[in-house]
């Protein structure tokens, strides 16, 4: 059952021999992919047994959760609030939900695509390695069909050919996928959220080609990061800054690398849905602990309430974040509803 609705991985924390004897509760949950090195970090392990906890894990996309038979979990824990409040109204969860950490969609680019993005007017490069996508320009060059070809400086890099588009997540089963037509939707709709009919209609032409250009979609951000690292595939890809946070945290540096942060876009807030009181226990914990919120940040999320923690984990490698988000707006992201049917709408 959990393979039919989209369970892509599974994670088991606490196993370690030496956690054992002071983990005393066992919480089961269903998480999005982007979290499941954190929930497999032995340091997050040791934490969670300190305070009493074993915590075992699987991953699904975070709109597959809703398809999944969540008896006998304690907790889901999906990429955004959206599919978490659809999940804490079919369950009854009471609120508020604990929202333990954010990170906001970001593109990353190959050092070429970067360039040739910001000699055409599609971005703005900071330095070498950090810049801002002009999302506005960016969906009229979609709205033209524009291709690489066509794009001024692109013939001297030859993996720069075809349509110009960003890879990402089906948004039908993946939160980064259905919040990059969020964003989408809100720039092209006159920076107003996508609420009625109407909006939806509006909009569908645009986001169907974001969508059907793409091909067959991944049902997993971490699928598309570890493509995108290993040189796989299209040279632009969204997805969670924290996930190439991570990368650069704990490894400092990563060459053919430019993180473009869209100058309008989404935070993603990763939301606890508790099933029951021993899951609401661990959602509270994750973003109140300090050991937790430490590590949390390690794996490149941002803890709600104290932007410092992020931004002194993440000095060494200003070069690529936007550490404070200057100069990018957050789009406000529809209701459950709306969104579920522009991404019908735009798969067609």
């Amino acid at each position: 059952m959990l393979l039919i609705g989209g369970v892509v991985a599974a994670v088991v924390a606490g196993r370690h021999g030496e956690d054992k004897g002071t983990a005393t509760k066992t919480v089961r949950g269903v998480i999005g992919s982007e979290k499941a090195d954190f929930f497999a970090d032995p340091d997050v392990v040791k934490a969670l047994a300190a305070k009493g906890y074993t915590v075992k894990v699987e991953s699904s996309g975070s709109w597959a959760m809703d398809g999944l038979d969540l008896k006998g979990y304690d907790f889901a824990f999906p990429g955004s609030q959206a599919p978490a409040d659809q999940l804490a109204a079919k369950y009854h969860a009471q609120e508020p939900l604990p929202r333990p950490f954010y990170s906001p969609l970001v593109v990353v680019a190959h050092r070429s695509a970067a360039d040739v993005l910001a000699a055409n007017g599609l971005a703005v490069l900071d330095g070498q390695h950090r810049g801002t996508l002009k999302t506005g320009a960016y969906l009229d060059a979609v709205r033209a069909d524009r291709t690489w070809q066509q794009l001024k400086g692109a013939t001297a890099h030859g993996e720069l050919t075809g349509t110009l588009y960003i890879t990402s997540t089906d948004p039908e089963t993946s939160n980064s996928g259905a919040l990059y037509l969020a964003d989408a939707s809100y720039v092209a709709n006159g920076g107003k959220v996508v609420a009625s009919t109407a909006d939806v209609g509006r909009t569908a032409p645009l986001l169907r080609k974001l969508v059907s250009v793409q091909g067959a979609q991944q049902s997993s951000s971490d699928s598309v990061f570890r493509d995108f690292v290993s040189g796989a595939g299209n040279p632009l890809v969204l997805m969670y800054e924290s996930q190439i946070a991570s990368l650069l945290i704990q490894q400092h540096t990563a060459n053919d690398l430019v993180v473009l942060y869209p100058d309008t876009t989404v935070n993603s807030d990763h939301t606890v849905v508790p099933l029951d009181a021993n899951g609401r226990a661990l959602g509270e914990l994750l973003g109140t602990d300090p050991a937790l919120r430490k590590l949390a940040v390690r794996h490149g999320f941002r803890p709600q309430g104290d932007a410092a923690e992020f931004v002194s984990a993440a000095v060494g490698v200003s070069g690529y974040l936007n550490q404070n988000l200057t100069g990018v707006r957050q789009a406000p992201v529809p209701t459950s509803q709306v969104l579920h049917e522009m991404t019908r709408r735009a798969r067609g």
